[in-house]
């Protein structure tokens, strides 16, 4: 399904601009009907999708040998609704996005990194490597609904 970083990277930014579009319309359901669970739901969602775009920034950032600049880029891009969309355009626009996936780690590469070989061990198993990557949003993704919502809940003021 995600045969390259491409194809991953692009799935999460839409998917993320999607679960804009779902917070943005519990909130405006709630401010229309009063009906606060449209929230709960909505931003659950994007949550969960922030969440999973921030992890796959990440491993494609590492995969693809992107510098800090790109890096920041994508991963504040999330922050601001709908703009994963063209910051994957651009990103593709600037070859970012080429390649596959490093299942290997080359030593006689000059740009060859201190984490090639393990990553190159996960990709080269992409169910313990989606697994453990589900795993470690999930838990925080549980830590952060214990913590509670930014700014606090009504409830606390």
């Amino acid at each position: 399904m995600f045969r390259t970083p491409q194809s991953l990277f692009r799935t999460l930014a839409i998917a993320e601009a999607v679960s804009w579009t779902l917070l943005i319309a519990g909130l405006i359901i709630r401010a229309v009907t009063g009906w606060a669970p449209a929230v709960t739901i909505g931003g659950g969602i994007h949550g969960f999708v922030f969440l999973s775009y921030g992890a796959t920034v990440v491993l494609v950032a590492l995969n693809n040998r992107w510098g800090a600049g790109p890096t920041i880029l994508a991963l504040v891009s999330a922050i601001v609704p709908y703009a994963t969309v063209p910051a994957e355009i651009v990103l593709q626009r600037r070859g970012l996005l080429a390649g596959s996936w490093r299942l290997a780690a080359d030593r006689t590469s000059t740009d060859a990194r201190w984490y090639d070989r393990p990553l190159a061990w996960l990709l080269a198993r992409p169910s313990l490597l989606f697994g453990g990557i589900a795993v470690a949003v999930v838990a925080l993704y549980t830590v952060l609904l214990i913590v509670g919502p930014p700014g606090g809940s009504p409830a606390q003021a």
